[in-house]
């Protein structure tokens, strides 16, 4: 009976978590791309993108929360075999989506630049950065659609459908930024701002190839979450309860994030952008195993809608040793590759120095932030106790991560990597009191026991 759970179990996740990783690993190739093919044009260009992303990044976490918001419910609606549920809560989020998409898709086109001059004081960084912003601002709402109807296929089973999207979407970014960015193929040389657009384009492309994907792939049961319908007030105020906490969690969060990038940014140029090198080895830790902390939402959650809570449990301990054991194994390989991934770049030697420095320091707090984002991001909010999570980020990034920033950046003047680790330390306070919440049990509910 044991060796039977165990192969379904693993069945299941791989079901979920290898494709999801494929596509995330795919998503983080978006900026990979654009930090190797911009880090030919310099520094200034390097950091640039660095502080543009940063603020485009903050609407991307607002939209991933609504997402995870709608993956919660869906969820638990999925494992309790409710159409009807999963209907309302992909429209109620979608709606969301669109509100948030409008209001900083409008800040980052009309107000780039007087909002990028918060972040650096050099005047051609900050050019640079609200030049980027400007381009990528377009592309908000396919993000967002992109984001809810990827969750809404994942719950139901179908997490191919997402990597066939971000496949398209990963080879159109390469090859537009090739074009745009250098000006080959008989277009203008846009640097940056090609950078940008090219990003903005496949996202469009992914959007647009997941519409079509959906409408096809969807079981008949689940068809009818593509169209509209009414929405009752208790499943508002249900939706709310848990939505709410989640906005507020990643919305300060991603504020303190971007906290971090005005001190990198004040530190000077060279600082940001060794920073900055180091986001698309960041960016590609957490997408190889972002697959594992979406599948334990989401098989957590069913567990649960299913009233399954012992199997839940178990599933999740599963889950966070995988993930602790997997970062592990890459921030070796990060530690053995950071003196050739820094060759890659056109930039002063001080500034690769600093990179793998902060890459060392990023190594040593890898599996933290893996273990955070397992245990925080996707068992503790499956039950709909988002509270919990928010609670804890908030401990980590403003009670710690944001004065200790401050404190060893601007200051004391230390390195950049030095300041890098000890606000990264946070991670280790947050994955300890996950734990201790986790162990409590209290964050696991059936939430499809009333509408």
């Amino acid at each position: 009976m044991h060796s039977v759970q165990n192969k379904a179990f693993f069945h299941n996740m791989a079901g979920i978590a290898l494709p999801i990783t494929l596509q995330s690993l795919l998503q983080a190739s978006f900026s990979v791309v654009d930090q190797c093919m911009t880090g030919q044009l310099g520094t200034v260009s390097v950091a640039g993108i660095g502080l543009g992303g940063k603020f485009a990044g903050i609407y991307a976490v607002m939209a991933a929360a609504v997402a995870t918001g709608a993956g919660i419910l869906i969820a638990q609606y999925a494992g309790k075999q409710d159409a009807e549920g999963v209907r309302r809560s992909f429209w109620l989020h979608l709606g969301l989506c669109g509100v948030l998409a409008v209001g900083f898709a409008a800040a980052g086109w009309f107000f780039a630049g007087p909002v990028m001059r918060l972040y650096s004081q050099d005047a051609a960084t900050s050019a640079a950065a609200a030049q980027y912003l400007r381009m990528l601002a377009p592309g908000f709402l396919p993000l967002a659609l992109t984001d809810l109807l990827s969750t809404l296929l994942r719950c139901k089973g179908n997490a191919k459908a997402p990597l066939y999207a971000s496949l398209a979407s990963a080879a159109a970014n390469t090859g537009l930024n090739y074009l745009l960015i250098f000006g080959h193929g008989g277009f203008p040389a846009m640097g940056v701002a090609g950078a940008a657009l090219a990003t903005t384009a496949a996202r469009c492309l992914e959007c647009g190839c997941l519409v079509c994907l959906a409408a096809g792939s969807l079981p008949k049961d689940t068809r009818g979450s593509l169209r509209p319908g009414p929405i009752s007030r208790a499943f508002a105020r249900k939706t709310a309860e848990i939505l709410l906490p989640i906005l507020g969690c990643e919305f300060l969060w991603s504020l303190g994030e971007n906290v971090y990038a005005v001190i990198y940014g004040r530190m000077g140029t060279q600082p940001c952008a060794a920073i900055t090198l180091t986001n698309p080895i960041q960016s590609l830790m957490i997408g190889a195993l972002t697959g594992l902390s979406s599948a334990a939402g989401i098989l957590t959650g069913q567990k649960l809608g299913e009233g399954k809570t012992d199997e839940a449990f178990r599933d999740a301990r599963r889950f966070v040793r995988l993930g602790l054991a997997g970062a592990a194994l890459l921030s070796v390989g990060i530690v053995l590759l950071a003196p050739l991934y820094v060759r890659m770049f056109r930039v002063e030697d001080t500034v690769r120095q600093m990179t793998v420095y902060v890459l060392y320091a990023y190594a040593a707090v890898a599996p933290f932030k893996v273990g955070n984002m397992i245990l925080e991001g996707g068992v503790l909010r499956s039950g709909g106790k988002t509270g919990y999570a928010m609670a804890i980020d908030m401990l980590g990034t403003w009670g710690i991560g944001v004065p200790v920033g401050l404190a060893a950046g601007l200051w004391l003047g230390l390195p950049i990597w030095w300041t890098y680790w000890l606000l990264s330390l946070e991670e280790c306070v947050r994955f300890a009191v996950s734990a201790v919440v986790f162990v409590r049990g209290k964050w696991a509910r059936n939430l499809t026991q009333s509408s």
